[in-house]
C-alpha cells in the first residue's frame, strides 16, 4: 500500500509542475523557469507586475504568507479571473495552478504594473 501512495504523490507533483510550466508559458515566459527555486518567484513577480525585491518579503515569516495572498490575487487578475479564484489560488495552490495552466485562460497582462 505504501508504494501506491508514492506513485499517487509523484503523479500529483508532476501534474502541479506541469501546471506551473504551462502557466509560465501562457504568460510569455519559458516553462522551465517554473522549476528553478527562487528564480521562479522572481519570474512570477514579473508576470504579476511586482518588483523583484518582493522575493525578499517571501522569506519573512507571516509576511511571506500575506505577500503570497497578494501575489495570488494579482496572478488571478493577470489571467482574467476574479478575487474568488485568487483566494482559491492562495489556499489551494496546486489545484488552481492546474486550472490556470491547463484551462482556457489567457494571460491579460500584469495587473500590478497597471495600477
Amino acid at each position: 500500500m505504501n508504494g501506491i501512495w508514492w506513485i499517487i504523490y509523484l503523479a500529483f507533483i508532476i501534474a502541479v509542475i506541469a501546471g506551473w510550466w504551462m502557466m509560465f508559458e501562457k504568460a510569455g515566459e519559458a516553462g522551465w523557469k517554473a522549476i528553478i527555486p527562487i528564480y521562479n518567484i522572481i519570474v512570477l513577480m514579473k508576470i504579476v507586475g511586482r518588483e523583484w525585491w518582493w522575493v525578499i518579503l517571501f522569506l519573512i515569516p507571516i509576511v511571506g504568507f500575506i505577500i503570497w495572498i497578494i501575489v495570488a490575487l494579482d496572478l488571478a487578475k493577470a489571467f482574467g479571473r476574479g478575487t474568488g479564484f485568487g483566494i482559491g489560488l492562495a489556499f489551494l495552490t496546486p489545484i488552481f495552478a492546474l486550472i490556470l495552466g491547463f484551462g482556457s485562460d489567457t494571460y491579460k497582462g500584469a495587473p500590478a504594473a497597471a495600477a
